[in-house]
């Protein structure tokens, strides 16, 4: 494709921006469990204006413009406060949860470089259920993983486990506030008593909970402490572009103490353009996503989130009970947030998946790793309440159509695909995978997906990895 040599009406490229959207999941339907948090059209409306008067302010230069310094500021104190934070714990804007879990890996790697020049290969300790975002921090950074495993029951991190985990080479512990595979929270306070013992900083990733935690525990929630009240915990990261229903491209990552935090911190002078100095990842950004949490922060206030915490609440709650009710169906955990996920001996989840997603929801289908067998997730918002008994309806009866089905898929290509090497595979292998597998070069349906999910969870994870990476290289290709 290339630029038009002449430039088109306004009305036109809107028209065609629209029909680009058509495919896309219908997120304003309430009926999404994931991808999307919608705090309803009022919320949204300011957010855009909000966006929109900061576009194109550059947070390149704190001092060219010192409108988004103290957004960020405020945003911040606003942040560490909900957190339990006292005066002294500071932190920055992020535009996600992956660059706040990018940033507090590298302030725990420069920290021990600084402190221990003797750690030449650092490492961090994560439980199998720590999110993707901390495997690609240490894929960038060069730090090595330690996995452990959880309690196969609760799918909480094992404290035990953790300390015994821990070498000379250990620069970083971490939990989860919660997890985001089950909606469980890590033993924080326990976890913190063995940082503070070996001197280690103690990292909680609350990207998807955080924020919304401490409305639940007001409403009776029963969730572990995890924040900067506990002792030992030294960094948080918490997404506001989630529960905090802020639009995309906003996190806060925070740190116990400003010593902590310069370690996150970038400069460089050894070149002939301006100094640079990044507090965070990227360089230049828009102040949008800064202006536009700000607004949503202070327009909905404490009251606001009080209330959608209210709403998510009992509608997790219903859904869970309900799901727990359908014959062969079972949570996995005791979730302490509005996220979890569901099984099944009887009912393929990957079909179930599929045919829901069909009936025009939206659920997200799991490969099974470590205690966690294959199964379906559901995040919850306040857009989904209203839509709890219809899909417990629909869960049902698709259950029932579909007990005792599997997705067809060769059983001899699933042994065949299970036993392969995906070091020994050259890229004509992996193609053939990727064709046997239904996969193309275009993005397959939610629909569609219970053969190629049925394949994949058969796989080893490095062999998943590779066809991911496959894939992704195929299918943004001009």
């Amino acid at each position: 494709m290339k630029l038009p040599k002449q430039g088109l009406p306004k009305e036109t490229i809107l028209e065609q921006l629209q029909t680009f959207q058509k495919q896309d999941l219908d997120w304003r339907s309430g009926r999404v469990f994931g991808f999307v948090y919608d705090p309803g059209e009022s919320v949204r409306d300011l957010a855009k204006e909000a966006y929109g008067r900061f576009l194109t302010e550059n947070g390149l230069d704190f001092t060219a413009f010192p409108s988004l310094l103290r957004l960020e500021r405020e945003i911040v104190a606003m942040a560490a406060n909900h957190l339990g934070g006292d005066s002294n714990v500071v932190g920055n804007f992020t535009s996600g949860g992956t660059e706040s879990i990018i940033l507090a890996v590298k302030a725990a790697r420069d920290r021990a470089r600084a402190q221990r020049p003797d750690i030449l290969k650092p490492q961090m300790i994560l439980p199998e259920t720590a999110h993707a975002a901390f495997h690609k921090a240490a894929h960038y950074l060069d730090v090595q993983v330690v996995p452990v495993p959880v309690d196969p029951a609760t799918f909480r991190a094992v404290p035990s486990v953790i300390r015994e985990a821990i070498t000379d080479r250990t620069i970083l512990l971490m939990g989860s506030a919660p997890s985001y595979a089950h909606g469980v929270v890590d033993p924080i306070p326990e976890i913190g008593r063995i940082a503070l013992e070996k001197g280690l900083p103690f990292h909680v990733d609350a990207c998807v909970g955080g924020f919304m935690l401490p409305y639940f525990r007001r409403l009776g929630g029963k969730a572990p402490d995890f924040d900067f009240s506990v002792p030992g915990v030294t960094s948080i990261s918490m997404d506001l572009h989630k529960y905090a229903y802020t639009p995309k491209g906003a996190s806060v990552v925070l740190y116990r103490d400003p010593d902590y935090r310069r370690h996150q911190i970038f400069a460089s002078a050894k070149w002939s353009g301006y100094a640079v100095v990044n507090a965070a990842v990227q360089s230049s950004k828009s102040g949008g996503p800064m202006a536009a949490a700000w607004a949503v922060l202070h327009y909905l206030g404490d009251d606001g989130y009080l209330e959608i915490a209210r709403r998510q609440w009992e509608a997790a709650r219903d859904l869970a009970a309900g799901i727990e009710a359908i014959p062969g169906l079972r949570l996995l955990g005791r979730p302490d947030f509005c996220m979890f996920s569901f099984t099944s001996d009887e009912v393929n989840v990957f079909l179930l998946a599929d045919r829901m997603n069909a009936r025009g929801w939206y659920i997200q289908p799991q490969l099974a790793f470590g205690a966690s067998p294959a199964n379906v997730h559901l995040s919850v918002s306040t857009a989904n309440a209203e839509w709890v008994q219809a899909f417990l309806a629909d869960l049902t009866q698709v259950a029932d159509e579909i007990r005792g089905q599997r997705p067809d898929v060769p059983e001899d290509l699933l042994a065949a695909a299970s036993g392969l090497d995906p070091a020994a595979l050259s890229d004509h292998d992996v193609d053939g995978l990727l064709a046997l597998a239904g996969i193309s070069g275009e993005a397959p349906s939610p629909q569609a997906m219970a053969g190629i999910n049925q394949i994949m969870n058969a796989l080893d994870p490095a062999l998943r990895e590779r066809l991911l990476v496959a894939f992704a290289n195929r299918i943004f290709r001009g």
